[in-house]
């Protein structure tokens, strides 16, 4: 009986997934390039209800906290008695420390009075300002930083963050903020605020510069050859950037990735020129697309390494240039390195 069943399944015609006739295979080909667009193009939708969603949560949340954070540091400022410039070398833990005390012998000497309205202004209100950050006592036994970002030059946003301790010998925490949402605050609170409130304050201060560095690196780019660039993708904080050049006779794909969210130049760098196939090799294709039935006669990718070398040292936009500039020379020696020409 075993010998009757393997007979039969030896007769019974065999199915194959793909039929091997040439218009079954193109057909094939076809779909598949179909569902590749489909997919592209809802992926590319979702990214921009992402993008339109983190704008709107970020404008409508943020923009009250924002508001009442400005005009309170505003009223701090207006009424200080002096604002010292510091150095990075005078910046340090024993200033800190100062500022601390001073806000709760301020809240202490209030909270004794009984009318805080009654008691005449202290003497002193100083604000200090170092590098990009402005740090201030404000109401209630807190400490306000603002941190001032700027990009070749011209100023950015503020931010905004408040610390509060309950007395001079407990730990800060971060009481309210006006940073991104999509930056691990809580994180760097954990981690730093406790053991290193100065490290704290200017690690945010680094982040938020570098943030606002990367970000209007890929605006500029976009203002500048946004006719040449497709496809360009980005994270929240801008630490993974990708994007194509189609403007040549090759498709050129640019991704890069930052070590972490201080950083701005990137560290992980892709660079790959796609050559496009030439009229003139039709013939060679059609013959391959025979022989596999799927795959076509695209030539493997070429690494663009002066355009990696110009990421790695030089802002976005000055990288485009130099890559732009370059790239019909270097293709061409690549080409003929390989024969195609």
């Amino acid at each position: 009986m075993d010998s009757d069943i393997d007979e039969s399944l030896r007769k019974r015609p065999r199915k194959y997934p793909f039929s091997t006739d040439s218009s079954s295979r193109k057909s094939f080909m076809h779909d598949d390039d179909n569902r590749l667009e489909i997919t592209k193009a809802k992926f590319g939708s979702l990214l921009k209800r992402h993008g339109d969603l983190t704008e709107r949560l970020s404008r409508d949340s943020d923009k009250i906290i924002f508001e009442r954070l400005q005009k309170e540091f505003e009223a701090a400022r207006a009424s200080q008695t002096e604002e010292i410039c510091l150095d990075r070398e005078q910046w340090n833990d024993g200033l800190l420390a100062t500022i601390r005390e001073k806000v709760h012998m301020e809240a202490d000497r209030k909270a004794m009075s009984g009318d805080a309205n009654l008691l005449p202004s202290p003497q002193e209100k100083i604000t200090y300002k170092i590098g990009n950050k402005v740090i201030c006592c404000l109401e209630g036994a807190r400490i306000g930083i603002q941190y001032e970002t700027s990009f070749a030059g011209e100023p950015c946003e503020l931010y905004h963050c408040v610390l509060e301790s309950k007395s001079f010998l407990e730990k800060m925490t971060v009481l309210e903020h006006t940073v991104p949402f999509f930056f691990p605050i809580r994180e760097i609170e954990n981690d730093l605020l406790s053991s290193n409130a100065m490290k704290f304050i200017d690690h945010i201060g680094e982040l938020l510069q570098a943030y606002v560095d990367r970000r209007e690196q890929v605006r500029l780019i976009k203002e500048l050859y946004g006719n040449q660039i497709n496809e360009l993708y980005h994270s929240l904080p801008y630490h993974m950037v990708e994007f194509v050049l189609d403007d040549f006779d090759c498709k050129v794909t640019v991704s890069l990735r930052y070590a972490d969210l201080t950083s701005v130049l990137p560290t992980r760098i892709s660079v790959l020129a796609w050559p496009m196939l030439k009229k003139n090799s039709a013939s060679s294709a059609s013959l391959n697309r025979r022989e596999d039935g799927v795959s076509g006669t695209q030539a493997p990718p070429i690494r663009l390494t002066y355009a990696e070398d110009a990421l790695r040292s030089m802002s976005l936009p000055e990288a485009y240039a130099e890559i732009v500039l370059n790239l019909p020379q270097e293709l061409e020696q690549v080409n003929q390195q390989r024969g195609l020409t």
